[in-house]
């Protein structure tokens, strides 16, 4: 027995040591004790304590002998604590290797009756607890693409709508389940609506919100979708984000110099709201109140408890810690309804503004307006009379609507059977033409009709005669007292009249919808429209995007570059011209002539030959003038201005012979066209001012010469027309009409037409009109067996 107890006593103290030595090593190795944290410190408190203590540790900054070894500690326990999955594993299981986390989430498979427990542990290491995730709510607020744009759209102008998309075998979104469920919990009672789309089901709905990963929240906003980028998925990050989505100044802050300002502006028709808080910036209800009504209501906000609202407090008695919401309409002076509260529901804010939403007179501005004040109702025995007074946007007609609206502060009838409202003529002129029919008053301004709505378009209706409103901007309060009992008196027995079940409105009429005078101008949309592109730009292009749109963009803007350069270019050449054209003048008069570009003229030499003769392409021809180095200055040019019309024909070239340096070539070239062979002397002063047409493809010729007979064809034959006609009795005088007569038209047409002499300016006078008859086929060709040689000197 005392062996035992020895033994007992030894395996005891052995346990100490080793569980005082563990103990130890768990200490030294605890990341929490290595940072000199609390092991509920936030992140944000963990990186500064690293910060901290790395600057002390640095072994850059420490001479310790250890710095290097507590440096590299302190970097592993920052980030194992500031990993969220790393830390959760060790705070669980003390797990400290990500490896080791990997293989601890591993099931042990190896014994199917113990598969159930080693599923549960996997969900425990990854925070996966199915049990615990509401996976159905999912399904049970799931939508479709159809539902989201007939309902989520247009009610997201008035209402936001969080939408989550998420996949059935998504492990992320079940873990965000219960987020989730948090997030509708909090802000489903300030007015958020929330839904969620199955992504493997509407894909191209996913597609068009901009979904990037699962799970994904949008936020609908007046027809648009943002994206909500944050890590971090809790509720006080959802609520910054749809703070920062809504438009812009919600709630007018309001001080003690601004309060009538503000209360004063209901001619815009709309009905003042005051929230008074003991916060500098409002509570999320309230904006999304505002946003629901900001079509009825203007809001504004006062700060309780400073300097600037200490006036608007003690006026209206507001609590200094409580909220208070505070109505007003066209008569500030005093509330029309108010509530203090802790924090008052949304409910509350609904129930109470939506009984206060119109002025005591509104305007009808709009047919959502006439629809809201005067509501169609065919199926209602009771009927519902809307008195409606015709003015125009003027102050002069001040004084008229301020009597209406007394008449309709003091009415005695309830809301629900009469309602009182004025309409601008000028902007609602098709509305108000459809009520002047049937031989009513010509003049409608400033008259009262009462009309009762069947339904949208059917309006029965009657205008209350000898009532007479003044045009005055004011009036004296007795003369305003008259007015004011008249009219009463007046529309008071034809209302009460009109409200008999038995008794009908006299006249029935269709009608228009009513124009939206509160329509945001052109310019206005399309400032918005680009204001939510570049919204939306930032909020969903990343770096990935960024990237490719600077490169489309650079590539755009150096083709335009280009192209402009290009036609930078092509100005500096037009000037050029230009300033070629100013500088040809002519010799005689000192004017300027047009610019002629060059015509490319090649002169036919030995190593040229082949090129312009014998290796020309079927269909080709070249055109050569023969000249002398005396006429050469004067007939290229006239050479020129002759065949410039043929420039741009790809199968003519042209060129210029020398004639000293051809005459072997051009004397065998005739010699080859005749039909007997001979000896041929030729005179080169004679051949100047030739003009040959060489095809040498099927090695043919064609010449002109100002002496040639072919080049006289032309004139021989008019003369030989003008004789016949002078020869004919009946009628004598046909030679006449073509400028000569019978008796001497040898002698004329010999010297006209054959001058003896012939200068070297008139050589090439002919040569347009042979070009003419070349070209149609017209001129004779002279053909030879081959092309002689070109003498190469």
């Amino acid at each position: 027995m005392c062996r035992r107890q020895k033994t007992l006593v030894y395996w005891i103290g052995f346990a100490l040591v080793f569980g005082t030595i563990g103990l130890s090593l768990a200490a030294s190795n605890d990341p929490y004790t290595i940072l000199a944290v609390h092991k509920r410190a936030t992140t944000q408190e963990i990186r500064r304590a690293y910060k901290q203590l790395a600057k002390e540790w640095h072994p850059d900054k420490s001479n310790h002998p250890d710095a290097e070894t507590k440096f590299v500690e302190m970097k592993q326990a920052y980030e194992l604590l500031s990993d969220t999955n790393r830390r959760l594993a060790y705070d669980q299981y003390g797990i400290t290797n990500e490896d080791a986390v990997l293989e601890r989430n591993r099931p042990d498979n190896s014994n199917f009756g113990r598969f159930q427990d080693a599923f549960e542990h996997f969900n425990g290491a990854h925070n996966f607890n199915f049990h615990d995730q509401d996976i159905g709510l999912y399904h049970r607020l799931s939508i479709t693409s159809k539902y989201y744009e007939t309902n989520i759209v247009p009610k997201s102008r008035v209402t936001p709508h969080i939408l989550m998309f998420y996949a059935d075998w998504c492990f992320a979104c079940m873990k965000a389940a219960n987020s989730f469920k948090k997030l509708i919990d909090t802000l489903e009672p300030y007015g958020v609506v929330f839904a969620t789309v199955n992504a493997g089901h509407e894909e191209q709905l996913v597609r068009k919100v901009g979904v990037h990963s699962l799970p994904c929240v949008i936020m609908v906003l007046d027809g648009h979708n943002y994206v909500y980028k944050d890590s971090v998925f809790n509720a006080q990050h959802v609520v910054d984000f749809i703070r920062q989505k809504l438009p812009y100044k919600l709630l007018t802050p309001v001080t003690d110099s601004t309060l009538d300002t503000f209360l004063g502006g209901w001619a815009d028709n709309r009905v003042r709201a005051l929230i008074l808080e003991p916060r500098a910036q409002p509570r999320l209800r309230y904006l999304i109140i505002a946003y629901y009504f900001r079509e009825r209501v203007a809001f504004g906000f006062v700060q309780l408890n400073i300097n600037d609202t200490s006036n608007i407090q003690a006026k209206f008695k507001a609590h200094a810690s409580l909220d208070t919401l505070l109505l007003f309409n066209e008569f500030p002076s005093q509330p029309i309804a108010s509530v203090t509260m802790t924090d008052i529901p949304t409910a509350t804010l609904n129930n109470i503004i939506s009984h206060n939403k119109f002025l005591i007179f509104p305007r009808l501005s709009s047919q959502d307006m006439l629809d809201s004040v005067c509501p169609a109702e065919w199926n209602r025995p009771r009927k519902r009379l809307c008195v409606v007074l015709v003015t125009e946007n003027t102050s002069s007609h001040d004084g008229a609507r301020t009597i209406m609206r007394k008449i309709a502060l003091e009415s005695g009838f309830s809301r629900e059977r009469v309602r009182y409202a004025y309409i601008y003529q000028e902007k609602q002129n098709d509305f108000i033409g459809a009520l002047s029919k049937h031989n009513q008053p010509k003049e409608t301004l400033l008259q009262i009709v009462i009309f009762w709505r069947r339904d949208t378009k059917q309006i029965r209706y009657e205008w209350v005669q000898e009532v007479v409103l003044p045009v005055d901007k004011a009036l004296e309060n007795d003369t305003e007292e008259q007015y004011f009992n008249y009219t009463k008196q007046k529309m008071d027995t034809a209302i009460h009249r009109l409200l008999r079940s038995s008794e009908a409105l006299s006249y029935e009429t269709e009608v228009k919808a009513l124009l939206d005078e509160h329509a945001e101008h052109a310019v206005m949309r399309m400032v918005k429209r680009v204001l939510l592109a570049l919204e939306y730009m930032v909020d969903n292009l990343g770096q990935e995007h960024i990237l490719p749109a600077i490169s489309v963009i650079g590539t755009i803007a150096f083709i335009l570059g280009i192209g402009y350069f290009m036609s930078y270019l092509l100005h500096l050449e037009e000037e050029d011209i230009q300033q070629k054209k100013s500088k040809h003048v002519d010799d005689s008069g000192g004017k300027p002539v047009g610019y002629v570009p060059e015509l490319r003229l090649h002169e036919l030499r030995a190593e040229k030959y082949n090129g312009l003769v014998r290796l020309l392409k079927p269909g080709c021809r070249t055109i050569v003038l023969l000249t002398d180095m005396q006429s050469r200055s004067k007939l290229i040019p006239s050479f020129h201005k002759a065949v410039w019309p043929y420039r741009k024909n790809k199968t003519l070239m042209f060129a210029h012979m020398l004639i000293e340096k051809g005459i072997g070539w051009y004397a065998e070239l005739l010699r080859l066209s005749l039909s007997e062979s001979r000896e041929m002397e030729i005179n080169p002063r004679n051949c100047i001012g030739t003009v040959i047409a060489l095809n040498g493809h099927r090695k043919y010729f064609c010449m002109y010469h100002a002496k040639h007979p072919e080049s006289n064809r032309g004139a021989k034959r008019m003369m030989k027309i003008t004789r016949h006609l002078s020869s004919m009795p009946s009628d004598p005088e046909a030679g006449a009409f073509l400028g000569m007569d019978s008796s001497d038209s040898e002698t004329s047409t010999s010297d006209i037409y054959e001058p003896k002499i012939l200068l070297e300016e008139n050589l090439l006078d002919g040569l347009p009109n042979w070009l003419d008859r070349l070209f149609e086929g017209s001129t004779h060709r002279y053909f030879v067996n081959y092309w002689p040689d070109f003498p190469s000197k």
